[in-house]
């Protein structure tokens, strides 16, 4: 949807540039950077699909388990490394076996939890990458390891990995929406460095839920509710703004869709002027 469409919700107000500033340059410089993140995975995917197709035809399983644990790994290292993927913000690099289940992902062993999940039947663009051999994307949850816990969500880039012309298998990288929201955070925070005094957090929000790491605790306390997100998109579709005050300074809030990412994700974005 066209930016021009992110609207202001009433004028003025000591805010009123730091709203004026996420409409115009934050936004459409977070979105660039999604854009480009997805696309640098996707190429990712398919590189290190090309470097592990050896590993998929190992018969033995504990062997192939092993050796597939420690490329999964190397793969990311510099200087050999997929480049995509160096300073990436996944969480995981995994192997999905023929019949859908993991392999190994790039961890230990004893530190490997997915090992012999089910992704095929879990996860719609791996069972088309393995089926039909279809490179795909999705929006995925992962249920809490914790009883009672809530369930996380994360970007999957899928790729099928090919052997004479059939699929033998998958390769399954995954950002949680919480990383992207860290990693969109630094990356405007680390743009306008120079601007001494400026506070700059990103949050992303999934439906009703917020996703986000390390943001200030007290700013937490007044990212706009679920309700205040839903009165918010039936006046704009495309994006609002509005602002609060916290602890003597003012900031100013956008909400934005991000259709890139899955229809019921977007980006939530604080600026606060220097006092």
């Amino acid at each position: 949807m066209a930016l021009s469409v992110l609207l202001l919700a009433g004028c003025g107000g000591d805010a009123h540039n730091a709203r004026r500033v996420i409409r115009e340059e934050h936004v459409p410089y977070l979105q660039e950077i999604i854009g480009e993140d997805m696309e640098r995975h996707r190429e990712g995917v398919r590189d290190a699909a090309d470097r592990l197709v050896r590993g998929f035809v190992l018969e033995d399983p504990l062997q192939r388990e092993h050796d597939m644990r420690i490329a999964l790994e190397r793969i990311q290292e510099p200087p050999r490394g997929v480049p995509e993927f160096i300073a990436s913000p996944m969480s995981f690099l995994a192997a999905v076996a023929k019949d859908g289940t993991v392999i190994a992902r790039d961890v230990s062993d004893e530190d490997d939890r997915m090992q012999g999940e089910d992704f095929g039947e879990r996860y719609g663009a791996v069972r088309r990458a393995l089926t039909e051999g279809r490179a795909g994307y999705e929006l995925g949850e992962f249920p809490s390891e914790e009883e009672g816990g809530k369930s996380s969500w994360s970007m999957l880039f899928v790729q099928p990995v090919e052997r004479e012309g059939e699929v033998v298998g998958a390769v399954v990288a995954g950002i949680p929406l919480w990383r992207m929201a860290q990693r969109l955070g630094r990356q405007l925070q680390a743009e306008h460095a120079g601007e001494d005094g400026t506070i700059l957090w990103v949050y992303m929000y999934k439906g009703d839920e917020l996703h986000h790491f390390g943001t200030p605790p007290d700013l937490d306390t007044v990212v706009p509710d679920a309700a205040a997100r839903r009165q918010g998109f039936e006046r704009s579709p495309g994006g609002f703004t509005g602002q609060v005050q916290q602890f003597g300074r003012w900031y100013g809030w956008g909400v934005v869709p991000a259709p890139r990412v899955a229809d019921d994700v977007g980006l939530i974005v604080f600026r606060s002027d220097p006092v």
